[in-house]
């Protein structure tokens, strides 16, 4: 399914229930290797990011079985601490493998990651922080390829130059069975690492602080078996909240992250839409001109997040009047410009400050465009919902890395459309 065709026009509503949040998920499956035994991930979604590091785990010597969208993993037996350079260089999350086979294994070998190409997104914040932790590192094949090893993992006091997101989950994965107290300072505040550290505190790990900058983790001797839920998706909640925004639409989205949200539902709200929030619902509906936002800026959860910096200039493209963006966290979001373009938008770029000057054009026209990578994949369907005409975003695989079936899922709102060829029309 290399292709989405969409035919604008159509106000989404009714009702749809979230799936389970990717970026929860990826740092748990590498959580599950912690564990000689059985761990059971509830809510999980059947997406490729996941079946990538399913695939990863199954490589190391776990075995794991679905059952809808229950995933069992059995990580009793590890064959081997080398992650393949082929599995790596297909998703950056596989580096979280790096803290959680150091934990298990006291080794790893393993690639330098790929993914979307949104950035840099160096992995030194990582490195840096397993020496601190007794971890000796080898570069082998030209610095392609890292190996550490340790004859034990020693707690220590880690502060991050940045909130790195990545790096304070690898941290946390190789103190939980370290010998000794790890205190992070600095560190990341993302539900999703609040997520991971709720996994591990269920199987037996000691931390505290989870939420918070400062994240102390005791390691312990070992894990235990555990069942555990996975929250749902805040950004595809939030891509879906702006679907019906662009489209004028009244929708209610079930089982929402509520509380995990509140900066993209209030630049949504000071562009004119109508939020109203429930125990675990929301519903959003738009019933007047999209209005500019003078100013966003993407930061570290609890600030306006990255991966809705794309699918907001989608929306801001439909507003009565001038707006910017300006990106804080990777250099190389703005991809979705030139494709914007080709719909009708006028978005200029200044390169020095990494920002966007949107000027609303009220309307956007479907043509054939490219899905460079996940986020701006999903905000190019969003802008076909709401254009005249029918839109066509190429390379549909990089949406299917984070959304289980959007295209099943706009549908059920009463969106047209649908999976298709390269070549259709």
């Amino acid at each position: 399914m290399s292709s989405i065709k969409v035919v604008g026009g159509e106000q989404l509503k009714g009702e749809l229930k979230i799936q389970g949040s990717k970026n929860a998920a990826l740092p748990i499956i590498a959580a599950t290797v912690l564990n000689k035994g059985i761990t059971t991930l509830k809510n999980c979604p059947k997406i490729l990011d996941v079946l990538h590091m399913i695939k990863i785990l199954e490589e190391l010597g776990c075995k794991t079985k679905w059952q809808g969208n229950t995933l069992f993993v059995d990580s009793s037996v590890i064959t081997s601490p080398s992650v393949s350079e082929e599995s790596v260089r297909k998703m950056r999350s596989s580096i979280l493998y790096l803290g959680a086979l150091l934990g298990r294994c006291h080794e790893v070998t393993i690639a330098y990651p790929g993914g979307c190409s949104i950035g840099k997104r160096p992995i030194d914040y990582h490195l840096n922080a397993m020496t601190k932790m007794n971890v000796t590192e080898e570069f082998l094949n030209d610095g392609e390829i890292i190996h550490c090893y340790t004859n034990e993992i020693v707690g220590n006091d880690i502060f991050l130059e940045f909130p790195s997101v990545g790096a304070t989950q690898n941290v946390i994965l190789a103190a939980a069975l370290s010998q000794g107290t790890t205190r992070i300072f600095n560190a990341a505040r993302e539900p999703e690492v609040t997520e991971l550290c709720s996994y591990l505190q269920e199987a037996g790990a000691r931390i505290s602080g989870k939420g918070t900058a400062y994240i102390q983790v005791e390691g312990v001797k070992e894990l235990h078996d555990v069942t555990f839920t996975l929250m749902p998706d805040r950004i595809v909640a939030g891509t879906y909240m702006t679907a019906i925004a662009a489209t004028y639409g009244d929708a209610v989205l079930t089982d929402f992250p509520v509380g995990k949200l509140d900066a993209v539902i209030r630049i949504l709200r000071k562009a004119g839409c109508s939020i109203e929030t429930y125990e675990n619902n929301v519903r959003v509906y738009c019933q007047k001109k999209l209005q500019p936002i003078e100013f966003i800026k993407t930061q570290p959860y609890p600030g306006f997040p990255t991966d809705m910096q794309s699918q907001m200039m989608t929306v801001l493209c439909l507003a009565d009047g001038k707006s910017t963006i300006a990106e804080e966290i990777f250099e190389s979001r703005y991809q979705n410009v030139e494709e914007l373009r080709k719909m009708g938008a006028e978005i200029s770029l200044e390169s020095s400050e990494n920002k966007a000057i949107i000027t609303g054009v009220g309307r956007l026209h479907g043509t054939v465009v490219k899905s460079h990578d996940l986020r701006g994949g999903a905000a190019l369907v969003v802008a076909g919902l709401a254009a005249e005409g029918t839109t066509i975003v190429q390379g549909a695989t990089s949406i299917e890395r984070g959304y289980e079936d959007i295209c099943r899922d706009l549908s059920a709102l009463g969106a047209n459309i649908r999976y298709c060829s390269e070549n259709a029309s």
